[in-house]
């Protein structure tokens, strides 16, 4: 995995948040299952899904209005690319 600079405090994604206006989410399944991430635009219209297996860790380029929404136990950061 690429470094990432913290940005922010992570937090879960139970509901609709665009993590502090993030462009690039450091996104953690932090439970024994597999999970679906959802992430929609400003409006509420869903751009796509993904699944995360269990304790996996992505890294989600979005627009800054765009949300992601997953379960308690998805965590997310804003971050900044090392690359």
């Amino acid at each position: 995995m690429a470094a990432v600079k913290l940005k922010g405090s992570e937090s879960n994604l139970a509901s609709a948040t665009n993590v502090g206006f993030a462009t690039l989410v450091r996104v953690v399944n932090n439970k024994t299952s597999t999970q679906l991430i959802t992430l929609k635009n400003a409006g509420g219209t869903t751009i796509g899904t993904f699944t995360m297996t269990a304790g996996s860790v992505e890294l989600v380029k979005k627009t800054s209005t765009d949300t992601l929404t997953g379960a308690n136990t998805s965590l997310a950061v804003k971050v900044a690319s090392t690359w």
